[in-house]
């Protein structure tokens, strides 16, 4: 697949717009109340107008009803669907795997038999917290390195400064920042996501990735 760049955690719609136009391939909007980065619908339509029709529009959802995510996913023409929270497989029987994008917060190689029973669009692999997601907590690069099912995201604590030697350990498919590109929780600092971006693609093409 095409080295992916998520931005997530995103509350405005310029946020969006200046993210797709800095070359990012999708953009979360996080459906759970418990997040600061939480966006009701009305919210949700705004953004989503902004983003173009070449990056994927994804929903964060920490374990709610099967029923209120395919509504959800319905009404706002979500793209993806993020399970991010201790949801089983056996209750998402309704939606397609390419739909399902499978978060796996990892905490120690046990972590990792989650993952076992999904067969998803692809992985997030983030770093476990108090919290779902969002928390600017590195994860750990090299239990990732050894142990995730492709094709993944990295997660957890990215920023600029590091986001190389994550993508260097880990050798990701794509990579996934929501903290680490604001100057505040869901602001999105434009400065910050453009040398994400940048510094995120270079890293990738000196993988070899040439498809960005």
């Amino acid at each position: 697949m095409r080295f992916m760049i998520k931005i997530c955690g995103v509350t405005r719609p310029e946020d969006a717009e200046h993210a797709s136009k800095q070359g990012a391939n999708a953009i979360g909007l996080n459906f759970w109340r418990g997040s600061k980065r939480f966006v009701e619908d009305p919210a949700a339509r705004e953004i989503l107008a902004a983003v173009p029709n070449d990056v994927l529009k994804v929903g964060v959802f920490v374990n709610a009803h099967p029923l209120v995510v395919t509504e959800t996913v319905a009404d706002l023409k979500l793209d993806k669907i993020q399970l991010h929270g201790d949801e089983k497989v056996g209750s998402w029987d309704d939606l397609r795997n390419d739909q399902i994008i499978r978060a796996i917060r990892v905490h120690d190689q046990a972590s990792f038999k989650e993952a076992l029973d999904w067969d998803p669009f692809l992985f997030i692999y983030d770093a476990f917290g108090a919290q779902f997601g969002g928390t600017g907590t590195p994860a750990p690069w090299e239990l990732i390195a050894g142990q995730a099912r492709r094709p993944f995201l990295l997660a957890g604590g990215l920023t600029a400064s590091n986001v190389t030697e994550g993508i260097r350990v880990t050798q990701p498919d794509g990579v996934d920042v929501a903290s680490g590109v604001e100057s505040g929780p869901g602001v999105k600092d434009h400065d910050k996501l453009r040398d994400f971006i940048r510094v995120a693609r270079t890293a990738s093409l000196e993988l070899g990735r040439t498809d960005v």
